[in-house]
């Protein structure tokens, strides 16, 4: 690259600078550093808007999920990489997970838990943390809604019961599918995940409403109580 590490981006070469590189040959042919250096805009005393990309992207081990996991604390660690430039960053990585999301699933029809765990796994896969969400489906099996409503243990106090099946006849859900996330990768059920399922379908079962499933997702992949008849 033609170019003094002393210098800014505008004194490069024109093809040497990300933004012209873009223009010239494409978004794809650029470099994870350069495209956060796009994003970033300006570097910081000596220190280029690449050479901020490259140190981020160092620090992350070169891994992008690592880089998608970290918090705007963690990138304001980096000299130079405010809040501005760390708010930016932190959008775009959570566009680039919603538009994952939107490709893996917009297919109301849920045909499998393979489909709802990979659409599931994409929204809790930068969590250092345990939450609980409910899928509600109608009598065609379509996705009408989903939405978190525990975080931080799944137990019984704070995975109530009452509350899900209290959301599930708002919407008029006549089925659900709990989901929750195990971030140690582990995708065995405990005995705590085993009594909420067991709890959730009796009390559903006294309202009409259907326990299709009970689906734990990680890293690793997923854990599906009605593939392994445990429902």
């Amino acid at each position: 690259m033609q170019n003094d590490n002393k210098k800014g981006i505008k004194s490069w070469y024109p093809g040497d600078k990300p933004r012209e590189k873009m223009l010239e040959k494409g978004v794809s042919a650029l470099s994870d550093t350069e495209l956060i250096a796009i994003l970033i805009q300006h570097g910081h005393g000596q220190s280029t808007a690449v050479d901020l990309g490259r140190e981020l992207l160092a620090n992350c081990h070169h891994n992008l999920p690592e880089l998608g996991r970290l918090s705007i604390h963690e990138i304001m660690k980096i000299k130079g990489l405010g809040f501005a430039k760390a708010s930016t960053l932190l959008a775009a990585l959570e566009l680039g997970r919603r538009r994952h999301a939107a490709d893996s699933l917009e297919r109301p029809l849920v045909r499998s838990s393979a489909s709802v765990a990979q659409y599931l796994r994409i929204h809790f896969q930068d969590l250092d943390h345990e939450v609980l969400a409910v899928v509600h489906l109608n009598q065609a099996n379509r996705m009408m809604h989903w939405e978190v409503v525990s975080s931080g243990g799944i137990t019984g106090t704070v995975a109530d019961p009452r509350i899900i099946l209290k959301k599930a006849i708002e919407v008029g859900a006549v089925a659900i599918i709990i989901c929750h996330n195990h971030p140690s990768g582990n995708l065995t059920p405990s005995p705590a995940d085993q009594e909420l399922t067991r709890k959730i379908r009796e009390a559903a079962r006294f309202l009409d409403i259907r326990l299709l499933d009970h689906v734990i997702v990680s890293q690793e992949g997923y854990f599906s109580f009605a593939d392994e008849g445990m429902l």
